[in-house]
């Protein structure tokens, strides 16, 4: 659904644009096609009048946020704000609006103990991490708490249950679930729980921002066999000697030659008045020779599907081996997000002429419409081969790495001949010889389209090395991919774009091996479906499960299924090496505090991990609170439904593997 809306989307803009350019046999004005821009990208999301939402903490007081929407995380866009409360819990938490609680959660992880309010406008306003819900809503969560008896539930409310009024005092803030300090996290939503950023309505006078967003770094991409970037088939970063200051405009003195389907990408980010965090860019916008070229907005992301995109947003291998977030200037397969609008048929690829020239402005923008300007310009200059030498080769090497459908294979080259000496690629008794596209410092160059055919290995003189990809694996498709000793199952919209699997299988003296399965430098969209098939079956296999695994020993709990054939099957999030592991050691806790009259348990699990808890004084059930951040399990003063807490007692604790722990108390 949505990628037929995105391609409406861009024939709507293309036509626009063309339309607006030759009004009158003239060009129209650069302004009036930002404009048709900036709709394209609003088009469908809600109108919300200034004022209709209140801000939810400390309202007409000053206040700062600790993050802002669509700010990019190592997993996920952020999808709403993140309130300051002052570094501490319990600061009172108001409803933004009129309207009715229609959900409640408490958890462990994620956003905690949470809460929605919906509103007669359509919209949800979500508040996460809190520390107390306040209200008749409250106590009904504890009724059904103890129905359940669980500590871990979700409630769904009908409109007329719990109506509150804008400004009523509906929660206290807190540290709860996966927040790494206290905050409020607070969220605006639609319907179909697309996260939208509260600040496009108007912003807040409790915030405010005169800062513009800062510039980092910048660079190019050649995105095609046939593309250069400085004559060379490499990605370009562009660091200014000393970074500018917020909406301080850089013009890049030195003109940059490319050729071919190139990508701009772009580092930075933002503050608020009199903060020091470091914020999200809201907006970035690139002009080509005075011509809306691309824009995103990052206002609106479907939640919570979308917010993986991010690893599509941005340059994922080069945020992971070289420290840098480099956000990418053009829809990339696989991208389905609507927060883009461009006028190129390459969805913001620039296709760069030889002879010609480009003038590249990219506009840097907040929410509040504070700008940072960058200027570059590019010269298609056509390739051609060229050798430079170095005295440090003195002897052949070879290394080889694959971009998108593209080999590269990179030859240390000590020959003294005109050109380099050419690449081998050999398949069974077949073999294709390539020549070398350039030359630099001694190193021959050579590319390849993946998409011809995959290698068994790739020779350079006496050197062979094997190649580590077995298949292709198309995305859009459901597509399945077995060996002898695995078997993996992707989904439709498991993959971004076509990826080139490797995957490997070790025994292991004790264990039942290592197997690896692609590269965690390589993201995936939603979840494959992986079966390891071990030698023989385990002896236990009800505590037996799939871990992520790491060569130094690290591990993490994954699960898994068995079949009757003796395979394992569990959902991946993520490329990576696996074990299967048996884990027989029960979960450990103790009593480490009776303060204020209330107990706190210190709890681990050396293996799979805790999975449930239970609290029995007398026999009875009493509800405990779980903080996994600092391993604790605790009751609560406000917890009026339990039992006392006096007499005899006992704490049971049970891992993912199913081991349980029995702790005898005397309170």
């Amino acid at each position: 659904m949505q990628k037929g809306k995105l391609s409406v989307r861009l024939i709507i803009s293309v036509f626009l644009v063309l339309l607006a350019w030759r009004v009158g046999g003239q060009e129209a004005d650069s302004s009036d096609h930002d404009h048709s821009l900036t709709e394209l990208l609003n088009a469908g999301r809600p109108t919300v009048a200034p004022g209709y939402f209140q801000f939810p903490i400390a309202p007409g007081q000053p206040n700062f946020l600790a993050g802002s929407m669509g700010e990019l995380r190592p997993n996920h866009f952020h999808g709403g704000l993140d309130i300051k409360t002052g570094g501490g819990v319990n600061q009172p938490v108001y409803a933004a609006a009129d309207g009715y609680v229609s959900r409640l959660k408490q958890s462990s992880f994620g956003y905690g103990n949470v809460l929605y309010i919906t509103h007669p406008n359509g919209l949800t306003t979500v508040y996460g991490h809190l520390n107390e819900f306040k209200g008749a809503f409250a106590a009904e969560l504890l009724r059904r708490q103890y129905d359940k008896q669980s500590y871990e539930l979700e409630c769904f409310f009908d409109k007329d249950r719990f109506p509150v009024k804008k400004g009523e005092l509906v929660a206290l803030s807190g540290n709860t679930g996966g927040s790494a300090g206290p905050h409020l996290h607070w969220e605006v939503r639609d319907a179909q729980d697309r996260q939208y950023n509260p600040l496009q309505w108007g912003g807040f006078p409790e915030i405010q921002d005169h800062v513009a967003p800062t510039l980092q770094a910048f660079a190019l991409e050649p995105l095609g066999i046939e593309a250069r970037v400085k004559n060379v088939f490499a990605k370009a970063l562009f660091v200014p000697k000393v970074q500018p200051g917020p909406g301080v405009a850089t013009n890049w003195a030195d003109t940059i030659s490319c050729f071919g389907t190139v990508g701009l990408l772009i580092q930075g980010f933002d503050r608020f008045d009199n903060a020091w965090n470091k914020n999200g860019i809201q907006r970035v916008a690139v002009k080509v020779n005075g011509q809306p070229f691309y824009q995103h907005n990052i206002d609106a992301i479907p939640f919570p599907t979308g917010t993986r995109q991010v690893g599509n947003f941005v340059d994922f291998l080069y945020q992971n081996t070289q420290g840098r977030t480099l956000q990418k200037l053009w829809v990339d397969d696989g991208n389905d997000l609507l927060m883009y609008a461009t006028t190129s048929p390459g969805k913001g690829r620039l296709t760069v002429e030889a002879g010609k020239i480009y003038n590249i402005d990219i506009t840097l923008a907040d929410s509040y419409n504070n700008q940072t300007p960058l200027h570059l310009v590019l010269r298609g200059q056509q390739p051609e081969y060229f050798k430079t030498r170095s005295g440090t080769v003195k002897k052949p090497a070879l290394r080889f790495e694959v971009t998108r459908n593209l080999l590269k294979a990179v030859a240390a080259d000590p020959g003294t001949d005109s050109v380099g000496a050419n690449l081998v690629l050999l398949r069974g008794n077949r073999r294709l010889e390539i020549k070398p596209s350039y030359t630099q410092n001694s190193e021959n160059v050579y590319l390849y389209d993946l998409r011809a055919g995959l290698p068994d290995s790739i020779r350079f003189g006496t050197i062979t090395k094997k190649f580590d990809r077995q298949v292709m694996i198309p995305a859009g498709k459901e597509t399945n991919y077995a060996t002898a000793k695995l078997n993996v199952l992707f989904g439709k919209e498991t993959l971004f774009g076509n990826i080139y699997l490797g995957t490997s299988y070790k025994p292991e003296p004790t264990g039942s091996g290592f197997w690896t399965v692609g590269s965690p430098l390589l993201p995936l969209y939603h979840t494959a479906v992986l079966t390891l098939k071990p030698a023989a079956p385990p002896a236990d296999p009800q505590r037996t499960a799939i871990y992520a695994a790491t060569a130094a020993g690290g591990k993490a709990y994954l699960g898994g299924k068995w079949d009757e054939q003796g395979n394992i099957t569990a959902n991946i999030r993520q490329f990576g090496s696996y074990r299967i592991l048996t884990d027989t050691k029960a979960p450990e806790g103790s009593l480490v505090g009776r303060a204020g009259g209330q107990l706190s348990f210190r709890v681990g699990d050396d293996m799979s991990g805790l999975a449930s808890y239970r609290l029995l004084v007398g026999g009875q059930f009493r509800l405990l609170r779980f903080e996994h951040k600092k391993a604790l399990l605790f009751t609560v003063s406000t917890d009026t439904l339990g039992p006392r807490l006096h007499g005899p007692a006992e704490l049971r604790l049970t891992d993912q593997a199913g081991n349980e722990r029995v702790i005898p108390l005397s309170l």
